[in-house]
């Protein structure tokens, strides 16, 4: 039996990831589970592994003000999915660490 520490919350919100390692990157994803620790995404592009990241998840897209989750963490598992019957190339499903975040509004 599967025990964790905190709650996973099954939640599909935009993602994307602003920064990998040193490298500034655009790559966008969709959150799959969420947790205080934490935050499991797919995205199309694998990121360096064990390296610092730095995501931006969309919490509402009020056409008034978003509401931007901006969260630095570390990657710390990366696994290949296989393509389903209609997409192009495989996914990656991403672990990530939710270290620190702050509440971004958009314009």
């Amino acid at each position: 039996m599967e025990q964790r520490r905190t709650r996973r919350f099954q939640l599909q919100l935009p993602l994307s990831i602003i920064r990998s390692g040193a490298t500034r990157v655009e790559l966008a994803g969709c959150t799959n589970n969420i947790s205080s620790g934490g935050v499991l995404f797919s995205t199309e592009a694998e990121p360096d592994f064990a390296s610092p990241i730095e995501y931006v998840i969309t919490l509402t897209r009020d056409a008034q003000q978003a509401v931007n989750l901006r969260c630095m963490g570390r990657i710390v598992r990366a696994d290949r999915e296989e393509p389903g019957r209609n997409e192009a190339s495989p996914a990656f499903r991403i672990a990530a660490t939710l270290e620190r975040y702050e509440f971004v509004r958009g314009r």
